[in-house]
């Protein structure tokens, strides 16, 4: 209830607020007239008390005829900070509403294009009000304000939320794998860190991937040292739209692809496991000296496992596996029956006989000898062969395994829900769309009113105004598991992919519309230097120690200096 009166008179304040503060001209030229005498007319003078230095000459204009502005210094500051709190509310508002139609509608459509569309939204009407306000000559000076945020949030969620959620997130390290909520090694830099899965790898590689479109932008550049034409403009933003439908298609069939690579990896972890439990009833080596399937071994094998009719079906299937103790592998029986009944019965007549199941391990023997890790040994036995195959199938089969851990809550009352979800995302919209330009015009008279560049200013304040995952991912991290950390890195890649893609083209199509000039050589390079750098990272590690939190807090201000020096050391625009 407090916040909500905190809420309320906050509105009322900035409603009351005045829009401009008049009072009696206080300069050297007026000294002696102090008090008015009720004759002299002072109409021509300033009518604005002029307060201190940090201010600009410039008039301010008040958004939509009512919103307040200043041109102080610290007048613009608490003027960003408010507009900077109503556009991270649109944020949250549209990160809960969109969460809500997840639980209600699941993945697909609704997590793989809405959710990160919507995500991005709060940056694109950022970029939007940067480049579309007033003039030509003020979208030219306001667009740094765009591509301040465009990089200001690729850096801070790659650096400092990257690297505050492998503190937050961390566990003991065993074998190179975290293990899920033990963390008794403290801040031990190789001993402890974070494990996540095959999935996040991708998005990591499909975050390097995104940046494609930044480099074809800085071509002329690059070979030329010409700055960016519109042709080049417009082809980078031709492919940044065929990336960004190109990975929304993948982000929408992303859950199926998941269960088709997992279904695969349960079916080798079957055939390995099987193969695992049978060789213990062998009455010899399955394979030869040279690796070869034994076939002798193998039909006394079948011989010994046929029912009385002389086949094996689903049922003695069931009745071996269940012998086997599969149960300790992990494994489905009824899964491990239906696969091993799909592959061996090829005359579909429900029963397995000798030719079959003879043709059927052997094609499962063959497989095991070329997967298997030899270490080296160039006369490997059978048992090394089968165990190795084995572990490396198990291991796979972890890899592609969602680890669904977590409860799945059933949402009540899905109607009153969606209604809400909607509801939440309408306001957010709104919310965004409104403050947008006050928020930009604050940061640009900021600027003004300091001699700051206007980059650095977005660059460090816009990205938490309108980045709503901070806290949850934060929250997220610290549950401390395999399956918690993969969701979160996930997200944060796929939100800089978004933000590389879909904000990027709102970027490139605007500075392509209004013919503004392309001087971001700097900016751009940072954004691919730090997105390069993380994303290889992840992209070959599926395990991140606690050291590495280190080199990507450096990064951030790396990226401030590096632009700095670029600019107004060096001169390139």
């Amino acid at each position: 209830m407090r916040h909500k009166f905190s809420f309320i008179y906050l509105v009322i304040f900035l409603l009351i607020l005045p829009h401009s503060n008049y009072g009696r001209p206080i300069t050297k030229e007026a000294h002696l007239l102090m008090v008015s005498d009720g004759i002299h007319d002072h109409s021509s003078e300033p009518s604005l008390i002029y307060v201190n230095k940090l201010g600009s000459s410039v008039t301010c204009t008040e958004a939509y005829g009512f919103l307040p502005c200043t041109n102080t210094a610290l007048g613009n500051v608490f003027l960003m900070l408010v507009y900077g709190y109503f556009m991270f509310l649109a944020a949250k508002s549209l990160s809960a509403g969109s969460e809500i139609l997840l639980q209600i509608l699941g993945p697909g459509i609704i997590g793989g294009l809405f959710l990160p569309l919507l995500s991005s939204l709060p940056d694109a009407t950022i970029i939007l009000a940067s480049t579309l306000s007033g003039s030509k000559e003020t979208a030219q000076s306001q667009v740094s304000v765009g591509m301040g945020l465009l990089a200001g949030s690729t850096v801070m969620l790659l650096t400092i939320l990257w690297g505050s959620c492998l503190i937050v997130g961390r566990c003991d390290l065993e074998n190179s794998v975290a293990i899920d909520q033990k963390d008794t090694k403290g801040f031990d830099l190789a001993g402890s860190g974070v494990s996540t899965d095959i999935w996040t790898s991708y998005a990591a590689m499909l975050m390097i991937i995104s940046c494609i479109p930044l480099v074809i932008v800085q071509l002329p550049q690059i070979f030329h040292g010409a700055t960016p034409s519109r042709a080049a403009i417009l082809f980078s933003l031709i492919v940044s739209i065929c990336l960004l439908v190109v990975y929304t298609i993948y982000q929408v069939c992303q859950p199926r692809i998941q269960r088709r690579r997992l279904a695969y990896a349960k079916y080798k972890n079957i055939m390995s496991g099987f193969l695992e439990q049978l060789k213990t009833q062998a009455r010899g080596r399955f394979l030869k000296d040279n690796c070869e399937p034994h076939i002798e071994v193998i039909q006394k094998l079948f011989d010994s496992l046929k029912n009385p009719e002389g086949y094996i079906t689903a049922k003695d299937l069931r009745a071996l596996i269940i012998g086997m103790h599969f149960e300790e592998e992990d494994m489905d029986i009824d899964d491990a029956v239906a696969s091993i009944m799909l592959d061996f019965d090829k005359s579909h007549d429900s029963r397995i006989d000798m030719e079959e199941f003879v043709r059927g391990i052997t094609r499962w023997l063959r497989k095991a000898t070329r997967s298997a890790t030899h270490d080296n040994d160039h006369s490997p036995t059978t048992p090394k062969i089968l165990n190795d195959f084995h572990q490396r199938m198990k291991a796979e089969q972890d890899v592609w395994s969602d680890h669904s851990d977590e409860a799945v809550e059933i949402v009540k009352n899905p109607r009153w829900n969606t209604f809400k979800a909607v509801l939440m995302l309408l306001l957010g919209t709104a919310v965004a769309g409104v403050f947008a330009d006050p928020l930009v015009d604050s940061v640009d008279n900021f600027s003004a009113a300091t001699s700051i560049p206007s980059f650095f200013v977005s660059f460090i304040i816009l990205p938490f105004a309108s980045s709503s995952e901070i806290v949850s991912a934060l929250i997220f991290a610290s549950r401390k598991k395999i399956r918690t950390a993969s969701l979160t890195y996930s997200e944060i890649y796929g939100s800089v992919t978004m933000s590389n893609l879909l904000s990027l083209s709102v970027f490139l199509c605007l500075v392509y519309i209004q013919n503004l000039t392309w001087s971001f050589s700097a900016e751009v390079l940072i954004i691919l230097i730090v997105c390069i750098t993380m994303g290889l990272v992840a992209s070959f590690h599926t395990t991140l120690p606690l050291w590495l939190c280190f080199p990507a807090f450096a990064l951030y201000p790396f990226s401030l200096l590096f632009v700095y020096i670029l600019n107004y050391v060096v001169g390139i625009p």
